[in-house]
C-alpha cells in the first residue's frame, strides 16, 4: 500500500513530496479523505525524466530545420532589439 498525502500537503509541500516520489516512493493523493490520484516515479527504458527531454527546442520546434541551433537563432532575432 502506498503512503497518503492530502491535497493541502501537496499544495504546500510540493517540492519535498516530489523528492519522495523521485526517490521511488509511490504516494496516493486524497481529496476530502478520498483517493484522487497516485504519484509514482517515472519508469521505463527512457531513464530519468531529465534525460528524456532535450534542454532546448523540444516539442513543436524539435523538427524545425531553420532553428536547429536554438541559441544562435534566439541571438539573431534578439540582436537587433539589443542595439536600440
Amino acid at each position: 500500500m502506498s503512503a497518503t498525502v492530502t491535497t493541502k500537503q501537496l499544495r504546500y509541500q510540493t517540492s519535498s513530496i516530489l523528492k519522495r516520489v523521485m526517490a521511488g516512493e509511490r504516494l496516493t493523493v486524497t481529496l476530502r479523505g478520498k483517493p484522487a490520484a497516485v504519484l509514482a516515479p517515472v519508469e521505463g527504458e527512457e531513464g530519468k525524466l531529465e534525460d528524456r527531454f532535450e534542454p532546448l527546442a523540444f516539442g513543436l520546434w524539435k523538427a524545425r530545420k531553420d532553428i536547429e541551433d536554438v541559441q544562435a537563432w534566439l541571438g539573431a532575432i534578439r540582436h537587433p532589439r539589443s542595439k536600440q
